[in-house]
């Protein structure tokens, strides 16, 4: 096993997109109590939620933006798909940044159990940010095929190893 699926997961099962699932699952989870808190559907418990999600969210893109910074480091500058990877790494940089700011501000809602209106909107703007970079973070995948392997034909069994298909793998090689 090498030593770079560590941080780039296996041949066709690339790390940085299932970390993403956490990373924008718990900034979602974040955002949809942040509402809840400001309508007062449930005031003191969404505010503590919010803040903790938020908190949840910056952990988890430690890692989800180490794996996909290494992995934009691959691609060839200046081609169409290097030009949508930089713009998904700089909206997703900003959702980050806006995240972090509700986060530090919102530290004292969360003790007083409301989300203010300042942590509200950084929240909302994160969030913006974070949908632009999910759809092109999706453009990178599913336009361009980034690190996908195109076996549609593939069993399902052998589509869950972790080796490439020999016949990718002979190609390779010639």
């Amino acid at each position: 096993m090498k030593l770079s699926y560590l941080w780039k997961g296996l041949p066709g099962h690339p790390i940085h997109p299932p970390l993403t699932d956490a990373t924008i699952g718990a900034y979602t989870a974040a955002t949809v109590m942040a509402i809840a808190s400001v309508v007062g559907v449930a005031h003191v418990a969404a505010a503590n939620g919010w803040w903790l999600a938020l908190v949840i969210g910056l952990i988890t893109t430690a890692l989800t933006a180490t794996t996909g910074f290494l992995d934009w480091l691959t691609i060839e500058w200046g081609s169409p798909l290097w030009w949508t990877a930089t713009w998904h790494l700089l909206s997703m940089l900003t959702a980050t940044a806006f995240f972090l700011v509700a986060t530090l501000v919102g530290h004292a809602g969360y003790k007083h159990g409301a989300v203010d209106a300042g942590p509200f909107v950084l929240t909302l703007v994160g969030f913006g940010f974070l949908t632009l970079g999910g759809w092109l973070g999706g453009a990178v995948v599913y336009v361009h095929g980034m690190r996908v392997l195109n076996l549609v034909e593939e069993p399902a069994g052998r589509a869950m190893a972790p080796a490439a298909h020999p016949e990718k793998q002979e190609a390779a090689k010639g």
